[in-house]
């Protein structure tokens, strides 16, 4: 897909995801200096969702992925339902403006997400790898728009059947854009933290990201959309515009 159409997609994501907030911010975040989004407090119903900053700051040869809440981090987690269709997901989400090429996916295929996610009904590690459906996770997902998961709603992109594209080396075997990395995340106190080896992210430093907490949810009938964001509980830009600008070494 060429570059244009990747601006017009993610445009159209931006809005509609902006369509989808529960309610209107009461102010509006702001770039720090650094090149982290400072977000005012109570855009969120529930303090451990309420984002108060989001960063993407180089520290040795890791990219540090952090984002800072009201509340304590990870606190509030999917009551578990026994059943995979109609399941919940919380998520700590960077989009960002990679492309999806950089992590093993086609080229152009949406927004490149690094999440930080619980859903206590399934479990959806690489192959080879412990159960995963206890713990706080990463993923990197393709987001795209689909009307089909509701009005102003996006979704992690599913691989339609018997399509088969580029995938990562850790992708779980789900017919979703989602892979599996070995990046386990930190929650400590308001703080949700992953370290990526900077190494494996190409284009990183000209990256502009964003920071989302949200809920999934799983289709009940386990048709494509296959999972759809179902809730935004608050995006620290206020907008998706990904304002924010990965931190060089030496700043905070």
């Amino acid at each position: 897909m060429r570059r244009n159409s990747r601006r017009g997609l993610l445009a159209a994501a931006t809005g509609m995801l902006v369509l989808g907030l529960a309610a209107a911010l009461p102010a509006a975040a702001h770039e720090g200096h650094s090149g982290a989004i400072e977000a005012p407090r109570g855009n969120a119903r529930i303090a451990d969702f309420d984002i108060v900053r989001a960063a993407i700051a180089i520290e040795g040869d890791s990219a540090v992925f952090r984002i800072q809440v009201a509340g304590r981090a990870g606190e509030t987690r999917p009551v578990e339902t026994g059943r995979f269709e109609g399941s919940t997901v919380h998520a700590y989400v960077w989009p960002t403006s990679l492309d999806t090429a950089v992590v093993g996916f086609e080229p152009g295929q949406g927004i490149l997400a690094l999440a930080v996610t619980f859903h206590p009904d399934f479990d959806d590690n690489a192959p080879g790898r412990d159960r995963n459906r206890h713990v706080w996770h990463s993923h990197w997902v393709v987001l795209s728009p689909d009307d089909a998961c509701g009005p102003g709603a996006l979704k992690v992109r599913d691989i339609p059947a018997g399509a088969q594209p580029r995938l990562p080396g850790d992708w779980p075997g789900v017919p979703l854009l989602l892979s599996s990395p070995d990046l386990p995340p930190r929650l400590l106190g308001s703080t949700v933290e992953v370290r990526v080896p900077v190494a494996e992210l190409p284009g990183l430093h000209a990256t502009r990201f964003d920071g989302v907490t949200a809920g999934l949810r799983v289709n009940g009938n386990l048709h494509a959309p296959l999972l759809c964001v179902a809730e935004v509980f608050d995006v620290a830009s206020g907008d998706l515009s990904l304002p924010g600008r990965v931190m060089p070494a030496g700043t905070r």
